[in-house]
Formats: structure tokens, C-alpha cells, sequence
């Protein structure tokens, strides 16, 4: 199963990692189901808008919003907000591919969703082959 390797600069930042799953996508060709999983706690993905770069903006706007950093949390790393809005997110998308290429909408990428960095991460790629 393929591994992506990122290293996040920021405590809180989306990461388009459409070029990267695309190219393992093109390599494997055919058609399936590409799924991307991230098998940490407080980074997530999600598939959102790429072509207005406020979308991310807005979108890690409104997470700080509904979830604050310095909320009523227990948790003793003080990072229960990063938990949260990893949940929120998920932590796996899946994109059906034809062709060799990813089926996304026009406007669409895959975004690593990082609530805790800065930090190195991994993101794995799973390839389902429709043979």
C-alpha cells in the first residue's frame, strides 16, 4: 500500500494532496476505487473546493469557531480541540478513478486536514482495482 510522507508547517492547515494520489492513480491506471486514510488522531481529509483558496480559509475558520482551542477540555496534551475537528473531518475519503485518472468534480481536491502540527504525517493510499 503506498505511503505519502508530508511534513505540516502549521498548527492548523489543509494540504491538497491531489497531484500526489493522482500520480499513484495514473500509474496503476484502469479504473477502481482510490481510498486515502490518515491513521493519526487529530489530522483528518477531507474533499473540498481548490480553484478559491478562501474556501480553506473559511472552512478552518469556521472549525476554530465551533471548536476553540481553549474549550472545557479534560485531556491532559492539551489538544482536545485538534481530536474534535479531526473527527469532524474524518479520516478517510474514497474517489473512484477510470482511466488512470481520479474521477473528482472540476473544483474538487483531496486536502490532509492537519489540527495539531506542525508535525510529519503520513497518508495512506489504498488502489482497488475494478478487474
Amino acid at each position: 500500500m503506498p505511503t505519502l510522507t508530508l511534513r505540516t508547517s502549521r498548527r492548523e492547515e489543509f494540504l491538497d494532496l491531489t497531484p500526489r494520489v493522482a500520480a499513484l492513480v495514473a500509474e496503476a491506471g484502469g479504473a477502481g476505487l482510490c481510498h486515502v486514510f490518515v491513521p493519526h488522531t487529530t489530522a483528518g481529509i477531507t474533499i473540498n473546493e481548490n480553484a478559491d483558496p478562501s474556501v480553506v480559509r473559511d472552512l478552518l475558520a469556521a472549525l476554530r469557531r465551533l471548536v476553540p482551542a481553549d474549550g472545557d477540555y479534560t485531556h491532559a496534551e492539551g489538544n482536545s480541540d485538534a481530536h474534535l475537528k479531526a473527527s469532524l473531518m474524518g479520516f478517510s475519503a474514497s474517489v473512484p478513478y477510470q482511466d488512470g485518472r481520479l474521477t473528482l468534480g472540476t473544483w474538487q481536491a483531496i486536502y490532509f486536514c492537519e489540527f495539531d502540527g506542525p508535525r510529519s504525517r503520513e497518508v495512506r493510499v489504498q488502489l482497488i482495482s475494478a478487474r
